[in-house]
């Protein structure tokens, strides 16, 4: 943390606790805490956009960096330069917290066997008409907690989501079924589900619920992660921005991070190419 975000702390509290003891705890000197005071008769002439980003910042569970909070001031009518944005960002200790994820491939015993009916055309003119879904591991003190979410490529948005503490076909169908209660009538005719080889997604269970619900299945090519590369962005998405920085200690703390994580992704969080939230274009489609 920079000495001014630390001043700023500091003078914000100066009446509830002495400034020597909090100028000890932040390791600032009080000589130039009081040259900070003196300073403050001077506008500091970023203060308050920073503030205001500061502010985004939270909301964003620290998420956001200089381009995504350039877009969202824009919905605030704040016009500015993406370097401003940035160099604000970088001067008041504001920039996202972000943390690479490794890629992992789950591969299993086939009973049903289908095309590549996606073929990386990850576009679709319409809601309801491209689904792609997976499952991801999210680790606990607990243990490892399933997540099967459906993610449709219209608008980048969550469908469903469910998690258990096992990695089941059930866990897979309840997931499917959730989609098509939430969506209900809004299901195109031609509804594609795109997965990955998983013994879930060939088994005849999902089979049976597929054709049961109308859906066509299709399959990324053995050794072909990327063709279902959508799937694992947002898994990608979620624990770089959540779980990784907070590595949830039981299934409880990771379920209402989850919950609240993707609450965030389809309500708040700005998608770059698009400008607007996903649930934003979808509802105005």
């Amino acid at each position: 943390m920079r000495p001014r975000i630390k001043y700023h702390i500091i003078y914000r509290h100066s009446g509830e606790y002495p400034v020597s003891v909090m100028c000890a705890f932040f390791a600032v000197s009080r000589s130039g805490y009081y040259a900070f005071v003196q300073r403050l008769g001077r506008p500091e002439k970023d203060a308050a956009l920073a503030e205001l980003i500061a502010q985004q910042r939270e909301r964003s569970f620290h998420t956001y960096g200089y381009r995504r909070m350039w877009l969202w001031l824009k919905t605030q009518n704040i016009f500015r330069n993406p370097k401003t944005v940035l160099r604000i960002m970088k001067k008041y200790d504001l920039l996202s917290e972000i943390r690479r994820r490794r890629k992992w491939l789950q591969m299993g015993q086939q009973v049903y066997k289908y095309r590549n009916l996606l073929n990386r055309e990850f576009h679709a003119d319409r809601p309801n008409r491209k689904w792609v879904t997976d499952i991801s591991y999210i680790h606990t003190g607990q243990g490892i907690l399933y997540l099967s979410m459906i993610r449709d490529l219209y608008d980048n948005s969550i469908v469903a989501y469910k998690t258990g503490t096992h990695q089941t076909v059930h866990l897979v169908l309840d997931t499917i079924r959730l989609a098509m209660q939430q969506e209900k009538k809004r299901v195109a005719v031609e509804l594609q589900l795109h997965s990955d080889q998983g013994f879930q997604y060939t088994s005849q269970a999902y089979f049976n619920l597929t054709q049961a619900y109308g859906i066509t299945p299709s399959v990324s090519r053995k050794g072909n992660p990327y063709d279902n590369a959508m799937a694992e962005n947002f898994f990608s998405i979620l624990k770089t921005e959540c779980i990784y920085r907070h590595k949830p200690a039981t299934f409880s703390e990771a379920n209402e991070m989850i919950d609240r994580y993707i609450y965030f992704y389809n309500h708040e969080r700005i998608q770059l190419k698009t400008g607007e939230t996903p649930l934003a274009r979808r509802l105005s489609t």
